[in-house]
């Protein structure tokens, strides 16, 4: 509400809405001028739809394959929750969006999957692309997804604070420190779904230099996942 930015680039994981086992690509942007929000099939209820920014999508898509990665261009896209509850939380009230958005989706569910260091370039590579984008926008980007959490197996409920605090901490002001773990060793460290920490990754990438830490908390509830929620602004 203070900010009041234009855009929202969201980079966050699909959990099988738009892509699933036989279709999953390692990064995918949107560049549609909708996005619709469906049911999952938990009864999870659905949101207007939120307006896309393509000429900023397709800025971002040409520049990230200039710079050799290799994404996916959706023209078509479905967000599930992992895209639209932050929104919501950000913006409560539903109805029209103030901001139009630009969806990054990172695989963390089919193996093999991007390495923090990997997600780290595609943020850099994010973040030039949006600085050098020829009209003024007021951009704000988001990371959304899991620290620690595993969902199933032995370790479901599996939570480990100080590696969830630890990561808060760096990610501030020593974010390149995260780059060092290996897929096998965040699994580990934060279980099978802690490997969300990359959709953090990739938006600290975005912002260049040194960060203020507006706000941060983390919280364990009665369950079996953590909640982690940090604000970071560029230091000019």
């Amino acid at each position: 509400a203070q900010v009041k930015p234009d855009v929202a680039v969201v980079a966050y994981n699909d959990h099988g809405l738009n892509f699933f086992l036989d279709k999953m690509p390692t990064f995918a942007i949107g560049a549609a001028a909708e996005y619709r929000n469906a049911d999952e099939g938990w009864g999870i209820p659905t949101l207007t739809p939120f307006r896309g920014i393509p000429d900023l999508s397709w800025h971002l898509i040409e520049s990230l394959v200039a710079a050799e990665f290799d994404v996916t261009t959706c023209q078509e896209m479905l967000v599930d929750h992992g895209f639209s509850l932050p929104m919501a939380l950000l913006w409560p009230g539903g109805g029209d969006w103030p901001v139009r958005v630009v969806p990054v989706s990172v695989n963390t569910v089919q193996h093999p999957l991007p390495t923090p260091a990997r997600c780290w370039k595609l943020g850099r590579a994010l973040g030039r692309a949006l600085a050098a984008y020829d009209e003024d926008l007021s951009v704000v980007v988001i990371g959304t997804g899991g620290l620690s959490h595993q969902l199933d197996g032995k370790r479901a409920g599996f939570i480990n604070k100080a590696f969830d605090e630890m990561c808060m901490e760096r990610i501030v002001g020593d974010p390149e420190s995260l780059t060092r773990y290996t897929i096998p060793q965040l699994v580990e460290q934060a279980g099978a779904q802690g490997v969300e920490l990359v959709n953090w990754i990739v938006a600290r990438g975005m912002l260049e230099g040194e960060v203020a830490r507006v706000h941060a908390n983390y919280h364990i509830p009665i369950s079996n996942t953590a909640a982690g929620l940090m604000v970071l602004e560029p230091r000019r």
